[in-house]
């Protein structure tokens, strides 16, 4: 039996569409070898759960918060000889922990994501992820975070990109042909995806704001689309006021993922100048879109987004970098339409699901026959 153990799978953000991935992935290797795969979510509602990832279903039951009950099951599926389980975040590493009282030669893999692992985690999980037999992470920059910060063996940790999720890819053909939502501005626009929570002001959505003031004098039709849900949005709102730029900032909420898809479609660049990015699903979703791409030269990003290439790294917080990037896209659509070409092919080649998929179930073949 494998076993895969998820804090959230049916509900939107990063963290959850990459462990839909995953349990895919390790639904169909199971599959494939004639073995039994269970799937566990602590957070999600207690039914069983129907799911795919593109043309790949899988089934999983969710506990609903109760963290008690969520152990005991994933005690009592470790007794009926499992041979792997997979944590779906480093918080659930101590339950691997326990389940292996039951299996002692079951195996471990903890999936990390990036600013989860960025600093030293409590000493419970610290421990369970060091005597975890691999663990994987989505950069290198995770990775190394993981080493130095957990203190986790170097042999133990894999990087393992995050990949362009395949129902994305389904509705890019039609993303270019459907218009965005109303609410979406006209004019020459700039885009950035993200949660607005004062928790991930690192995101840079503020930078943004405030590059507008020595962009506008020059491009009085720029336009900051911003999409998204959280209770900060109150206080972007406040710095657009501030900033003397509300008009040119615009609040999108609650789209469906053809929605989205349309908006990257729609935008001229996409923006998200993070500090702490442990990958950056956006990113890739906006080069598919054969978007030229601006992130943070720091985390994940430099090992999705080339410099020069595919788009530009910008210092965090350095308005004026921003700023300058930003005016050389605005003002050189043959650059900016070649650094979308760019990323797009850098996408097809490199992010696609096929490969994640091929790169997992190598370490899942792996570490079962080990």
């Amino acid at each position: 039996m494998l076993i895969g153990i998820f804090s959230e799978l049916d509900a939107p953000g990063g963290i959850q569409r990459a462990g839909r991935h995953i349990a895919a992935v390790l639904t169909e290797f199971a599959t494939s070898r004639s073995m039994e795969c269970r799937l566990f979510s602590l957070n999600d509602s207690p039914e069983l759960h129907h799911l795919s990832v593109g043309d790949r279903e899988f089934v999983f039951t969710g506990c609903e918060r109760a963290k008690a009950r969520f152990a005991a099951t994933a005690m009592r599926n470790a007794r009926r000889h499992a041979k792997l389980v997979i944590a779906g975040h480093p918080n659930l590493a101590p339950v691997t922990q326990t389940m292996r009282l039951a299996a002692p030669r079951m195996k471990t893999i903890i999936c990390t994501h990036g600013i989860e692992v960025w600093e030293p985690l409590s000493p419970v999980r610290r421990r369970s992820l060091r005597r975890a037999n691999l663990v994987l992470a989505p950069s290198q920059s995770t990775a190394e975070h993981v080493i130095n910060q957990q203190k986790v063996k170097r042999e133990r940790v894999r990087v393992l990109p995050w990949a362009l999720d395949p129902e994305f890819e389904t509705i890019l053909p039609a993303a270019s042909k459907t218009p965005p939502p109303s609410s979406f501005p006209s004019g020459r626009v700039v885009l950035t995806v993200g949660r607005w929570l004062a928790s991930e002001r690192y995101k840079g959505m503020d930078t943004l704001i405030t590059s507008l003031p020595r962009l506008l004098p020059r491009w009085p039709e720029l336009q900051v689309a911003m999409i998204g849900e959280g209770d900060d949005r109150d206080w972007l709102e406040e710095l657009a006021d501030k900033s003397g730029v509300r008009s040119h900032v615009h609040f999108l909420s609650g789209l469906s993922y053809a929605q989205l898809a349309s908006c990257y479609a729609a935008c001229e660049i996409f923006a998200l100048p993070s500090h702490a990015e442990g990958f950056g699903l956006v990113y890739l979703e906006a080069m598919a879109c054969g978007k030229p791409v601006i992130g943070g030269a720091h985390g994940g990003a430099p090992e999705v987004i080339v410099d020069g290439v595919t788009g530009y790294l910008v210092q965090y917080g350095d308005v004026d970098q921003l700023s300058t990037s930003i005016e050389t896209l605005l003002s050189e659509p043959a650059l900016a339409r070649d650094m979308g070409a760019r990323g797009c092919e850098r996408v097809e080649h490199q992010f696609r699901f096929t490969v994640f998929a091929k790169a997992l179930k190598k370490i899942l073949r792996e570490q079962c026959e080990s």
